[in-house]
């Protein structure tokens, strides 16, 4: 779908909502494929401008290099480097040319709910690209050669047995990707989510269209707004207030990319009082007025995030 720029001007295209689509005769909610398969069988250009699926892609990378965006960051992946990204995040493809590895593409209805619990398939803050090493690294490539074979092996069993088979498969790969032990990088020395954090993160969700303010949510959650801080900065690296702002400008990026509303209405949606106000937070905290975002990640640029690229 395309719409007019305001005020006429060449169309410019939105941002593709993929739906998932299962291969003709396979197991609906799953699919592996190598990234060999993916380019000879989807649009480079396609696959390179902005989309928006709705469903989980794992892809590890087993050869060359690859750039890939996740909400408008751009990851550089080496061989070894597991990257994650989750239904309704937006991500485009870099070059595949020079690119080896494999790819699964899963709906989250397809894990049973203690292993999607495990594995927090849901945390939509959980770094995209994890570095597993050494004997981490080991088993996670050993969980995805068994999906991946176990895939390509239709016909050797029922087809719902065949299926099961694949859940439980990708139970494994996904566990191994959310806690990749020994993993490098921002990985490594890494404490488990506190329940605290855990608390304040899923206010955050539900509320930050309605306040940005810290002290509303310890108030809403019986903590100390020090408390907040303190619990977030050591899981997520930011304080809390940093952590609200974070997420109302990924939404805000999130509505400039997909539609054409106006600067108001979406300030509207993220509960700032006028036009103003929202266009002076989002270029404080991005460097670009809002029209400025959309114009650059309309405009098919492959680097909206702002800041050099580096490895994720």
């Amino acid at each position: 779908m395309v719409r007019k720029r305001q005020g006429g001007g060449e169309p410019v295209p939105e941002i593709r909502e993929v739906a998932f689509s299962a291969p003709a005769g396979r197991p609906s909610g799953v699919e592996v494929l190598t990234l060999a398969e993916l380019r000879d069988r989807a649009d480079a250009c396609r696959l390179a401008t902005p989309h928006r699926p709705g469903f989980h892609h794992l892809l590890l990378l087993d050869r060359g290099r690859l750039v890939h965006s996740v909400d408008f960051r751009d990851h550089l992946l080496t061989p070894g480097d597991l990257l994650w990204s989750r239904p309704g995040q937006v991500q485009h493809f870099g070059d595949l040319a020079g690119a080896q590895g494999r790819l699964v593409l899963f709906e989250a209805g397809f894990l049973d709910p203690a292993t999607a619990a495990a594995a927090r398939i849901e945390d939509w803050y959980g770094p995209p690209v994890r570095h597993p090493r050494g004997a981490a690294a080991r088993r996670v490539a050993e969980a995805m050669d068994q999906l991946h074979q176990e895939f390509g092996a239709l016909g050797g069993l029922p087809l719902e047995v065949h299926r099961e088979v694949l859940r439980h498969l990708l139970a494994v790969l996904v566990l191994r990707a959310a806690h990749p032990e020994g993993a490098a990088g921002d990985d490594a020395g890494s404490c488990p989510a506190g329940e605290t954090y855990l608390r304040f993160r899923d206010a955050v969700e539900r509320g930050f269209t309605r306040s940005r303010r810290v002290a509303d949510y310890a108030r809403a959650l019986g903590y100390a707004p020090r408390t907040l801080s303190r619990a977030t900065e050591a899981t997520a690296g930011v304080g809390a207030k940093e952590f609200i702002d974070r997420r109302v400008v990924l939404e805000a990026k999130r509505l400039l990319a997909h539609g054409d509303q106006s600067a108001a209405r979406i300030a509207d949606r993220l509960g700032f009082a006028d036009a103003t106000n929202f266009s002076k937070f989002f270029q404080r905290r991005t460097g670009r007025t809002p029209i400025a975002f959309r114009e650059a990640v309309r405009g098919g640029a492959q680097r909206v995030g702002g800041g050099p690229l580096r490895p994720a």
